[in-house]
């Protein structure tokens, strides 16, 4: 007698038929409704959120002040193109992030859609600014899936049989400190990664063919490494040196999760050119480019955007979801909920050695498992398990790095403390069952 599929194993196999394999599917959870911090599934289950949608629903999932402002813009118009007539949402989100985010000076921002489409348009930006076409970017980078974003990103395995990739992009090592330090202090590390700088233009490419050098000042999709400050001060100075415009992707740093607005407002390095989305939105789908204005005024008439460029309803969400995060002192709460999951990562890697690195900035954490302790020699085999056992009971969480071997968390930040550490209580206890 065959077993009957619950609702969840049902949809699961219906999307296994319908939906090409190419779609990733990090866990088999399903989703039926959302709020705050809980997603409840098909089956009625409650899951505790540590993915939020990949880092999208920081101000929690169905804020109520967004909800309503979604229901209320979509009760006057879904959609004229901002290129057709000119709205409201889309000029008050603009400055709204102008003076949230300003970039030295006078700022501009141009909305988008996704993070991908912000990238590209950042580089198109960038490459009319400067009347040159190299653009720089890093190892375990990730900067979108479409053209010049998936040529920027480093992950092969995101872009099998993808090619001819974009010309003019080039690729140095993200100076990350647990991976390559090698016994040396951070200071050393750092002075020995910016005169790789040096190198490079000497045997890679001229500076002054470069456009620009996009950098993540925490790599999300690479594994939360966070960028030592120096070497985004020297990167910064290279930079200037050579007229080259330094981009900026926050788009999984931003908004809270880092305990600020902005990861580069806390390391004291002001881009030219900033990207934006994921939590701007609370789910919508919604990204900027926000930039130096003399910057972004040198991309010509027609040059950037598109048909879809600020979606009024997204608009709305997202001046929205600002306004909420401002109410409830998001940044306040970033920097709480990550104090407390490094505390319980930290314990961890005390107790278990598979445990090599914990990481990150603000609620942006991380742990890396290795080998021996090795960094060298990632463990994606634990990482794996410690996945599949917290699915086991209902709580979600993701993988990241270019060997799948680092649990991140990007759980809501509105999420409570007994919810927040009941999540890290069933992480802990399964990782103990495995190292057992």
């Amino acid at each position: 007698m065959t077993e009957e599929l619950t609702r969840s194993q049902e949809l699961i196999s219906r999307r296994k038929a319908a939906v090409p394999n190419g779609v990733g599917m990090f866990n088999t959870a399903t989703a039926v409704k959302a709020e705050g911090a809980i997603i409840t599934d098909a089956d009625g289950r409650e899951l505790i959120d540590f993915a939020g949608g990949i880092g999208v629903v920081n101000a929690g999932h169905c804020p109520p002040p967004v909800v309503k402002a979604i229901q209320e813009q979509a009760a006057k118009f879904l959609h004229v193109s901002f290129n057709v007539a000119s709205y409201e949402p889309y000029i008050a989100l603009c400055e709204k992030l102008n003076a949230l985010l300003p970039h030295g000076g006078p700022t501009k921002t141009l909305l988008v859609s996704t993070g991908a489409e912000a990238v590209e348009n950042a580089v198109k930006i960038a490459r009319q600014a400067t009347k040159r076409q190299g653009v720089l970017c890093f190892t375990d980078a990730f900067h979108g899936r479409t053209l010049m974003a998936m040529s920027l990103t480093s992950k092969v395995a995101y872009k099998p049989n993808s090619g001819p990739f974009a010309p003019e992009v080039y690729r140095t090592r993200f100076p990350n400190f647990y991976r390559y330090a090698a016994g040396r202090s951070e200071a050393e590390f750092v002075k020995d990664e910016l005169h790789g700088l040096h190198e490079l233009a000497l045997y890679t490419v001229a500076p002054e063919n470069l456009a620009a050098v996009i950098v993540e000042p925490v790599q999300g999709e690479g594994g939360f490494n966070v960028i030592p400050k120096d070497y985004l001060k020297g990167l910064r100075k290279w930079c200037d040196q050579h007229g080259i415009l330094l981009i900026l992707d926050e788009i999984q740093s931003g908004f809270g999760r880092t305990g600020a607005w902005s990861a580069f407002e806390q390391m004291g390095v002001m881009p030219d050119i900033s990207t934006w989305a994921k939590s701007l939105g609370s789910g919508l789908p919604i990204a900027a480019v926000v930039g130096r204005a003399e910057v972004m005024d040198a991309a010509g008439p027609s040059s950037i955007g598109g048909t879809y460029i600020g979606s009024p309803v997204s608009c709305a969400a997202a001046l929205a979801t600002v306004n909420y995060m401002e109410e409830i002192d998001i940044n306040a709460k970033g920097r709480h909920v990550g104090e407390v999951i490094r505390k319980r990562f930290e314990k961890m890697k005390d107790k278990y050695s598979v445990i090599g690195d914990v990481r990150g900035l603000g609620a942006m954490m991380a742990m890396e498992f290795v080998k021996n302790g090795d960094p060298q020699k990632p463990d994606a085999d634990t990482c794996a398990k410690l996945m599949a056992a917290c699915s086991k009971r209902d709580l979600i969480v993701i993988n990241a790095g270019t060997e799948k071997n680092i649990i991140r968390v990007l759980c809501p930040l509105v999420i409570s403390d007994d919810l927040l550490n009941k999540g890290l209580d069933i992480m802990e206890e399964e990782l103990g069952n495995i190292c057992s």
